[in-house]
């Protein structure tokens, strides 16, 4: 695509509107590993003493995922009795990478993700997030306020801010909006850029970094909740689709005890008040049973548009 770039690494530091908005303090400490383990942790050998490895890609700036992830991470320990780990990564393909060759367990991932990594290799739904009684989000297309595009279709030639190659919402949902409108996608923005993040996406646009960008609903919505001054900023121009919110997924490796483990442990958290502050971080009611055909319109989404990634 015509003027692809990477965003500046200063966007993840960048002391932005987005940031200071959600209150973010000096991180907790959390068990953080940057390396992935090394040997095949998936045979029947497996060393009970592991650490249950959780993968997540920072959907929100790197800072802001220690401070949200935290309490769950802690919660899970106490209940499993087991060391919990969090494996940060900055894409969604490093987050396959590791759930693939099964130096993770388990992992946060977008819903376009799980499209393409469940006929790649097998991912596996484990529980979905509830947020506001919902169990589906869409992309919302965001842009300065003063701009005059209405709509998708009228951001040609502009700067546009995308989040992560296999985001649903950050980057699968706009090119598909914009190929099922007979337009060209190669040659439809001007500049557009990899932020990594939705809330670095939204602090760009609110900077005047780029005149738009794609992000998840969810946060978009958390986000102005929490600072109603981007409203005078920033507006939505442009909606996807809705499909099933972001799920928390499975190495298909992984023992069906331990799946299933996991899984009851999760959708009984919200019962558990020391559960409720790890879902209150993370912005979710509970976590409920997967509905797979939530994601099947999605799944067709990813077929189309694949190649034009």
């Amino acid at each position: 695509m015509r003027g692809i770039a990477i965003l500046a690494t200063v966007l993840f530091f960048m002391a932005g509107i987005v940031g200071g908005c959600a209150g973010i303090g000096p991180p907790k400490q959390v068990r953080l590993q940057n390396t992935e383990p090394t040997g095949d942790t998936t045979n029947s050998t497996r060393n009970r003493e592991m650490p249950l490895r959780v993968a997540v890609s920072s959907i929100l700036s790197p800072r802001e995922t220690l401070t949200v992830y935290q309490p769950l991470l802690e919660y899970l320990e106490a209940k499993l009795g087991q060391q919990v780990v969090l494996l940060q990564r900055k894409t969604y393909k490093e987050v396959n990478e590791i759930l693939s060759t099964g130096n993770a367990d388990i992992a946060f991932v977008c819903s376009g993700n799980y499209a393409a990594s469940s006929q790649q290799f097998g991912m596996e739904l484990l529980v979905v997030p509830q947020v506001n009684g919902q169990h589906s989000y869409q992309s919302y297309i965001i842009a300065q306020k003063d701009i005059s595009a209405q709509s998708l279709a009228d951001l040609k030639g502009r700067s546009f801010a995308f989040t992560d190659p296999l985001s649903f919402s950050g980057r699968i949902a706009p090119v598909y909006m914009i190929v099922s409108q007979g337009l060209n996608i190669e040659h439809f923005f001007g500049r557009t850029f990899f932020t990594y993040s939705h809330d670095n996406s939204i602090t760009a646009v609110n900077d005047g970094i780029v005149e738009a960008a794609a992000v998840d609903s969810m946060i978009f919505d958390q986000t102005v909740a929490l600072n109603p001054n981007l409203a005078n900023t920033i507006k939505i121009i442009d909606r996807s689709i809705a499909v099933g919110t972001p799920p928390v997924v499975a190495n298909p490796k992984l023992p069906e005890a331990q799946k299933e483990r996991l899984r009851q442990l999760l959708l009984s958290i919200h019962e558990d008040p020391s559960g409720q502050k790890a879902l209150a971080a993370l912005h979710y009611d509970k976590f409920v049973t997967p509905e797979e055909t939530r994601y099947t319109a999605l799944k067709q989404i990813w077929l189309t548009v694949q190649e034009k990634l």
